[in-house]
């Protein structure tokens, strides 16, 4: 809410999009920001829109009709509903600039769910408690190459869950250049963390991260260290192949990886499942997978129920 104020209070921005429309090209907002900006600005008049389901009231009047679609097209604006919608979003979007094509292309290597809303689900074996104190202390390490979308959805799920989530950078400063040329800013660098205990270390993907992640004997010997006191931890995308399973990390293991990647995996068994917990190890496909990801976790540490009323904040699932 306060970015989508921020965004509607910018002048600028109100006289760049206005230019946008009265031009007859595309225009886009998702979450408040179709209420609160497009709504306020007179953006969206005559169509149908959709928004988070709180600001519904406030962009009725807004909008020719509110429509519960998780994105919505009118002409040439493009509406959704909030972070779980976000990635559909992006889709819908790629496809009106550059077609359906393009946008297939794009889609299909982020492992992108095919039943959107549907409630998410786990393959786990041998299962345990996964226990903390207090809160959760959760160390997630990024390094240039990183993909950015398993970064930040981690860490934005996982606080919202109220977990202590620290982020390190394996590089010599705490600025990091992430796959898609995203500027992320970690909390310290590895060096602070390296004698700290953590209940769980849970790593990104993304080709370049996974290979920094891989080189740093610091951030290895932490996931060592880890898996010997039975302590959960976990990777992402091209992270099982590249960082668990040549350190040993993944031995006696079922996980899973980034499908062009799953070849690595010494045990392939349960490689097409979207999320596979094995005791203290959690795996996970690639982009369109974090988030079921992060709910996976949050799951193993809070339990089932916290982590579907926070799917539902979210708008990953319907109910």
């Amino acid at each position: 809410m306060p970015g989508a104020t921020n965004l509607k209070e910018s002048e600028v921005l109100e006289t760049i999009v206005k230019k946008q429309a009265s031009a007859g090209r595309l225009y886009a907002a998702v979450c408040a920001s179709p209420a609160v900006a497009l709504g306020s600005w007179g953006l969206l008049k005559g169509l149908k829109a959709t928004c988070y389901p709180s600001f519904m009231e406030q962009l009725a009047p807004a909008c020719a009709a509110t429509v519960e679609s998780r994105v919505q097209q009118d002409g040439k604006v493009v509406t959704s509903r909030g972070p779980g919608t976000t990635m559909e979003f992006s889709v819908a979007l790629v496809e009106q600039l550059y077609g359906k094509e393009r946008a297939d292309e794009v889609s299909g290597p982020l492992v992108m769910r095919a039943n959107h809303g549907d409630e998410y689900t786990i393959a786990e074996f041998n299962p345990i408690q996964w226990t903390f104190d207090n809160s959760p202390q959760i160390l997630v390490p990024i390094a240039n190459g990183s993909e950015e979308m398993e970064a930040v959805m981690i860490i934005d799920i996982l606080r919202r869950a109220k977990a202590n989530v620290v982020v390190a950078s394996v590089e010599d400063k705490l600025e990091i250049l992430a796959s898609r040329q995203i500027k992320l800013v970690a909390d310290v660098l590895i060096d602070e963390t390296a004698k700290l205990s953590y209940d769980l270390i849970v790593l990104p993907g993304g080709l370049g991260g996974a290979q920094a992640f891989a080189n740093s004997e610091k951030l290895v010997n932490m996931l060592k260290k880890q898996k010997e006191s039975n302590r959960p931890y976990g990777a992402i995308c091209a992270s099982p192949a590249l960082v668990l399973e040549p350190h040993g990390l993944l031995k006696g293991k079922k996980a899973t990886a980034f499908p062009a990647m799953c070849n690595k995996l010494s045990d392939q068994s349960e490689i097409e499942n979207r999320v596979v917990v094995d005791g203290n190890l959690i795996t996970s496909r690639g982009p369109g997978t974090s988030m079921e990801f992060a709910l996976a976790i949050v799951e193993k540490f809070f339990g089932r129920n916290k982590a579907l009323e926070l799917a539902k904040i979210l708008l990953f699932t319907r109910t």
